[in-house]
């Protein structure tokens, strides 16, 4: 299964975020991108989830136009394919640590306790699941949201600063945690980072920039993308809903 993304193109309101973007991950490639705070990482990582609308272009998921699908569709195909690490955490107050974990296995009606006991350890939280999200330090809300991002085994991960709240030995033990999943089960890993250190790790470093999406090396790969200064508020404002994306019955 694969990611593939045309000509795509977001604005808020009369504001250009980016256009003409074009992107492939291959089943088990990492990519990361990189660029300046407010260039609209966090706005197209949000489009390649179909969290957000775009205006122009298509995402394609194993041939699937995720531009024809409904919110009920795309919520399911959420559940079903895709692991998202939230920057902001999005963890549910009032889930213990192992219930926040395993919520997107009980969503697909799987549930695991051993595979959750599992992901904690994995990602150091060993012994804390009956814990609150109010008890935690920043450094592991990160971690629970990671560990809930792997738990399902998803073919998509998409992470928007992983590493950002974490010390760099912790740091180093997550990205080897994404990477040896990626590679594991076949799963395209699409990294936003400021860290050169995460980045360094991606088989490939796209440079978001006001004149384009540039791969590290080589000729540029994408058309013109913009910097808004609007882009961060606009989507530090819808933040706060985005696991209610995961969460509605309804079925496509």
């Amino acid at each position: 299964m694969s990611l593939r993304v045309h000509g795509l193109a977001k604005r808020y309101g009369e504001v250009p975020v980016f256009a003409h973007v074009d992107l492939a991950v291959a089943p088990g490639e990492f990519v990361a991108i990189v660029g300046e705070s407010g260039v609209g990482k966090s706005s197209l990582l949000n489009c390649l989830a179909a969290l957000d609308g775009w205006d122009a272009g298509s995402i394609t998921w194993d041939g699937t136009d995720l531009g024809t699908l409904n919110e009920a569709q795309r919520a399911h195909w959420r559940r079903e394919h895709l692991g998202f690490v939230f920057q902001a955490f999005h963890v549910l107050p009032h889930l213990d640590v192992a219930q926040n974990v395993a919520l997107p296995l009980l969503l697909l009606n799987r549930p695991e306790p051993a595979r959750v006991a599992a992901m904690l350890e994995a990602v150091g939280l060993a012994g804390l699941g009956a814990r609150l999200p109010a008890q935690l330090s920043g450094g592991q809300l990160q971690r629970v949201a990671i560990a809930r991002a792997l738990v399902h085994r998803p073919r998509l991960i998409l992470a928007d600063e992983p590493t950002g709240n974490l010390d760099p030995a912790t740091a180093t033990r997550i990205m080897d945690l994404l990477i040896a999943q990626s590679r594991a089960h076949g799963t395209a890993l699409v990294l936003v980072t400021h860290a050169a250190t995460a980045a360094g790790r991606a088989d490939r470093v796209l440079h978001l920039r006001a004149g384009g999406l540039v791969p590290e090396r080589g000729e540029q790969t994408t058309g013109a993308m913009a910097e808004s200064p609007s882009t961060a508020t606009e989507s530090g404002r819808r933040e706060p809903d985005r696991l209610q994306t995961w969460l509605p019955e309804s079925r496509p």
